[in-house]
């Protein structure tokens, strides 16, 4: 129901109206509207080419209202508008004996004012037709009155979107996508989409899932990395959002083997200033859902909570001093373990970035701290003990690059296209990667990724 006041007069009603709804057809055409006045006066308003007729195709018959009372059947249905009540009686109602929960229908009829509570408007049932009678028993129960372990849902996930907590994680899902390439378009960013077959390692590693490729060993990528930053060169600031694969054995609920990656990269920025993009990105998705998305919340009972500006960048080296005050036998240069970061996370719940990582503990491509150079000009975001995005300032140089390959037993010889793109002018760049599974998990306030994933891809997992 939109509230729009505004003048507005016809024969049945008159005055400032406050609330209008609206019902439209499946080829985006409304068909009726309900018009609330400030006098008090409710009206359902016919456009003239319907006058007054319901016809909607195709339509689910919701399990959670199929229910005879005396000579007449009452029935819920949806689509992609929403759901409305529907009276059958007489010969309609012949029609609709056999018929069962989440079948699809075509129903046609006259729209009616409701005592109903759930419902603006209802319609009479003139003519009924299925379309597709639903199997029983069902795998699953779409509303939810039974409550179904994850592994069930997932083998019947295609039922498992009729439940609308469900349908609604995806549909937020949806406009997270919508805010972060509106959010990089406005910044300036190219979307790319780089290969996901590779024929070596993107950021070094064995965690890689590898396959023949025409009698080559060929591998699945872990990563836009090496594309993304030689992209920079041309294009100078790029993202992509696409899947990536890593052969983890992880069996925690923040682990995937197939997952979705945000990756930007920017020629002329530093890690502060790629920081401070994540950061923008990450708060227009939080202001962005929260507008669009008030049925979903509604439906899951969340309320979501736009953060504050700015991120609190913590040191690597602090987070030392704060774990050894907790008792941790850490030291300096050491990574930081799962039990680490929740000791950390009970301290820090909510978004800050761990900055500065010692340069033995990441990647080839990460430039060191030129008055620290133990030091790297990089970041993880977290979010309590959640990391959600890692990324920080490249190395530009082709030489140094070869350097860090050698000291981190890798062979420069498999990395010459990568390299060779160093020789024709690359400019300083940085950038990040991040995790979108993560992302929603914290906007949403669950703990398991598969929860936010069509068809998750895990150890243990592989069809449907």
């Amino acid at each position: 129901m939109r509230k729009i006041p505004r003048p507005f007069k016809m024969p049945f009603g008159s005055g400032m109206i406050v609330e209008e709804a609206s019902i439209t057809s499946k080829y985006h055409e409304p068909t009726i509207q309900l018009l609330k006045f400030d006098n008090g006066d409710k009206v359902i308003r016919f456009c003239s080419y319907n006058k007054g007729r319901f016809s909607r195709s195709p339509l689910m018959v919701d399990e959670k209202d199929l229910r005879k009372l005396g000579k007449m059947t009452f029935l819920t249905i949806r689509d992609v508008t929403g759901i409305a009540q529907v009276i059958v009686k007489d010969e309609a109602g012949e029609k609709i004996e056999g018929v069962t929960r989440q079948s699809v229908i075509r129903i046609q009829g006259t729209i009616q004012e409701t005592k109903a509570r759930d419902f603006e408007c209802e319609v009479k049932a003139d003519q009924i037709e299925i379309l597709a009678n639903a199997k029983h028993p069902l795998p699953i129960d779409p509303i939810g009155r039974l409550e179904s372990n994850i592994d069930n849902r997932l083998n019947a996930r295609a039922l498992d979107m009729r439940n609308q907590k469900t349908a609604s994680i995806f549909k937020l899902r949806h406009h997270v996508l919508a805010s972060i390439r509106k959010t990089l378009t406005e910044k300036k960013f190219i979307e790319i989409t780089t290969p996901k077959i590779i024929g070596s390692a993107s950021e070094g590693g064995a965690n890689l899932f590898s396959l023949e490729y025409f009698g080559k060993q060929a591998y699945l990528a872990q990563s836009p990395q090496l594309y993304k930053e030689q992209m920079t060169l041309g294009l100078e600031r790029v993202y992509e959002t696409a899947s990536f694969y890593r052969a983890e054995k992880s069996h925690t609920g923040r682990h995937l083997s197939e997952f979705t990656s945000v990756d930007i990269e920017a020629a002329f920025m530093d890690y502060t200033d790629v920081m401070n993009v994540l950061e923008d990105l990450v708060v227009d998705v939080y202001k962005y859902t929260l507008e669009k998305c008030k049925e979903e919340q509604k439906t899951l009972g969340i309320n979501i909570q736009v953060p504050k500006y700015p991120f609190e960048r913590i040191s690597y080296s602090k987070i030392i001093d704060e774990l050894k005050n907790e008792g941790e036998k850490l030291e300096f240069g050491e990574d930081l373990l799962d039990s680490h970061l929740r000791i950390v996370g009970k301290k820090h719940p909510g978004f800050f970035f761990l900055i500065d990582w010692p340069i033995k503990l990441k990647p080839f491509y990460i430039r060191e701290k030129e008055d620290e150079p133990s030091l790297s000009r990089s970041f993880d975001l977290q979010f309590g003990f959640l990391e959600l995005s890692s990324g920080g300032t490249r190395l530009h140089n082709p030489e140094k690059i070869k350097t860090r390959l050698k000291e981190q037993n890798l062979d420069p010889s498999k990395f010459k296209n990568h390299l060779q793109a160093f020789d024709w002018g690359m400019p300083p760049h940085a950038g990040w990667g991040l995790g979108l599974e993560r992302l929603l998990t914290t906007l949403i306030g669950i703990d398991n990724v598969r929860e936010v994933v069509l068809y998750p891809r895990d150890p243990e997992r592989l069809t449907p």
